[in-house]
This record gives structure tokens, sequence and C-alpha cells, in this order.
């Protein structure tokens, strides 16, 4: 009962609008798109599954806003109307019982692979480096101009959004996505207005921000994804995340989810294994205490919750106001109504891996992988299958995708 009364509680953001109750399903990567980009109704059906088994807000997965530019093959693109009776599907089935549904906006930057990408941009002409880089093309320099429409991009998504009836909308500013390589030192070597000083490498973050909401208006609510470090050397930093955040409050952000690392350093899909962490599941409660104190904006983090023992204590202890769920909605997509209902008290997720190491290198993409024909089960309307064979999940991912599925990609 102590659980329950305190993950159902309502939510009310400081523009009066309310979520049912703490549990955030957070973005999870579907590449269920149709080929032309558009959203299918696989997504239709997954998103009322998720919105039927009782979370309070759904985050959806990496929507966007470039055609040009997307971080994965099955990404969605939103960047005109041409979808929007599918949109409004979509918006309608992961709205129902009462559940917000948010639209999570994103460009990748330099990180769109090779066979998505001739000429991926970002904020300066650095590639990536170490085991991935050569999966990615290097990038040329956005332009003033490339980065003004840029901005218009994203405000105009967020507009199509709240056309189609999605409640929200949330900026990916976290995990090595553009807005991203804009506030990283590392990755951004700009000597203009866009780069050198934090105030300039948040410049880009503050006018998507300033544009989404002048396209939305003040009561539809806007989030943000953001890292509390690259933990990269010469990276965005705890001490610059903090800056953001308060910059970012001050604006007026809705709702902030906080996360971790980019494709070089990828502490989002492989947890730090400390004992502090493990007790605590949560991957970032310690920096989500130090936010709590410069912000009145409610926080969300994601990553590692696994019972109903370690959602409560941190929403009581930690200062956080939802927590972030993802990859136990893939398997227990009803998790909320089975908690209310005292059928649910934790869950443990095993490694996805084979056994063979050659092949198990890669093992954080065959998990995302494995995790992702979870989710279209639910979307072709079958129930998740915790003990899905991994040779069969592995086979699958090679006869749908080829090796290219092996690149380093997350929401």
């Amino acid at each position: 009962m102590h659980h329950t009364s305190i993950l159902a509680k309502p939510l009310t953001l400081k523009n009066g609008v309310t979520i049912k109750n703490r549990f955030f399903k957070a973005a999870l990567s579907e590449t269920l798109a149709k080929k032309d980009d558009g959203p299918s109704r696989l997504l239709v059906n997954l998103y009322r599954t998720w919105a039927r088994g009782g979370a309070g807000l759904l985050i959806t997965g990496n929507v966007m806003i470039d055609r040009r530019a997307k971080g994965e093959p099955g990404n969605v693109v939103v960047e005109d109307e041409r979808d929007l009776v599918l949109l409004e599907e979509w918006a309608k089935a992961g709205t129902e019982n009462g559940t917000h549904l948010w639209m999570q906006l994103n460009h990748p930057g330099k990180q769109s692979p090779k066979m998505l990408s001739q000429d991926p941009v970002a904020p300066s002409p650095i590639p990536l480096s170490g085991d991935i880089k050569g999966f990615f093309n290097p990038p040329r320099a956005l332009t003033a101009e490339e980065i003004e429409d840029l901005i218009l991009r994203f405000g105009n998504s967020a507009r199509i959004a709240k056309k189609a009836g999605f409640t929200g909308v949330q900026i990916h500013a976290a995990h090595g996505y553009l807005i991203n390589q804009f506030l990283s030192p590392h990755h951004n070597g700009r000597s203009d207005e866009w780069g050198g000083s934090l105030e300039n490498r948040m410049r880009f973050l503050v006018r998507v921000y300033t544009e989404i909401r002048k396209q939305v208006g003040e009561q539809f609510p806007i989030g943000i994804k953001l890292n509390s470090s690259d933990f990269q050397r010469g990276g965005f930093t705890e001490e610059e995340s903090m800056q953001v955040v308060k910059k970012i409050s001050e604006l007026g952000i809705d709702l902030i989810e906080i996360s971790g690392g980019n494709y070089e350093q990828p502490k989002m899909l492989v947890a730090e294994a400390r004992e502090s962490t493990k007790k605590r599941e949560a991957y970032f409660l310690e920096f989500a205490e130090k936010v709590r104190k410069i912000t009145s904006s409610p926080l969300v983090v994601t990553g590692g919750f696994r019972s109903l023992d370690g959602m409560t204590k941190a929403l009581t202890d930690s200062g956080i106001d939802m927590v972030g769920i993802g990859k136990p909605f893939a398997l227990v997509p009803d998790l909320p109504n089975q908690a209310s209902q005292g059928k649910f008290t934790s869950i443990t997720t095993n490694p996805i891996k084979t056994g063979v190491k050659s092949i198990d290198k890669s093992a954080s993409l065959l998990e995302l992988g494995w995790y992702e024909q979870q989710l279209l089960r639910i979307g072709k309307g079958n129930k998740p299958k915790p003990n899905y064979n991994v040779w069969k999940s592995l086979f699958r991912i090679l006869l749908t995708q080829g090796t290219a599925a092996f690149k380093k990609r997350r929401s």
C-alpha cells in the first residue's frame, strides 16, 4: 500500500497540467516506422497497450525532425503534416486511460550511420572516435543558416505533435546527439556565437526551447532529456550540466529527465557497477540530488529501476518526482496496473548474451535488438516473451537488418 500510494500520487506541473501517477515510460528504440518514415499501426498498437497498462506518462522513441538525418533505420520522421492522420491515431491510442503521450524530438547530428548519412552534420567537423568510428562518416560543420533552419524544424515538429493530439514533447539533449554535441566542448570547436563558452554552447538548446515554446504556447508541456555528464575527457561535465539545468528551468521547462553518456562512452547502455548504484537501482540518483538543490522543476531519473522498493525509495529520499522505466515496460507493459493490484514487486532483466565472446563484444547492441523484438511482438498484439532465445533473436536481426544493425544507437 505504501508503494502504490506514493507511485499513484498525481504530479501537477507548473503550467497546471496533471500527470495521473509517477510511472514514466522512458524512450525506447522502437524502429517501427514505415518505409516512408511515417508512423505505423504497430506503434499505434504498442502505445495503446502501454496506455491501457496504467503509466502516467509515455515518451516516444526518437522522432526525427529532418528526413535527411536519421539516427537509425525505422525512426519516425515528422517534418511536415503528410502523416497527420496516422500521427492522430498514434496520439489517440497513447492517450487512452488518462495517459500523457509526449513526442521525443531529436536530430542525430554526426551520430547518423553511414548507411543513412553520406554527409552528416555537426557543430564542428570532428569525427567520432574509438571502436564506433567505422560506422559513421566524418561530419561537416553546420553553417549558421543551417543552424537557424534546424531550430525552426524543432519548433515545427512540436507544433505538428500538438496538432496531432500528443500532450507534450521532450527535447532530446542527451546521449551524444546533435544538441548534446553543441553542449560538449569535445565535440563543439566553433569560434562563433554557437561555440566556446558554455553560454554559447547552450545557445542552440536555448533557441530550440524558445522556438518550440513560441509554436506550442505556454500551457503545452515541454520536457528535456539531459546528460548529467558525457563521462568523456574534455566533454560536457556535471558542473556544466547543472548550469544548463538552472538556465532551462528559469526559461520554464516543465520536466527534466536525467541520463548520461554518449556513443563513445555509453553509460546509458551499461550502468556503473558500483555497489551504491546496485543498492539504489537507478544510475543517476546522486546527480539528481544535486540538481534538486538548484531547481524546483520536476525531475525524472531513468535507468536501473527494477523493484517497487527501489522506485519508492527514490521518490521519497532522492527528491525526484517520477521514476523513469525502460526495459521493464518491454516485458511487463502493464507494470503500473500490476503494481496497483499487488501483482508486481520486482523484475529481473538478465543480460542478453550468446556466450560467444566475438559476438558478445557487441552485447549491448544485441540487447537493444532483442528488446526491439519484444516491442514488435506487443505491436502485433502478442505478449512479450521474456525467455526468447538469444540466438533466434540474433538470426532475426541479421535477417532483417544485416550486420549494419550492430551500430551504436539509443533513445
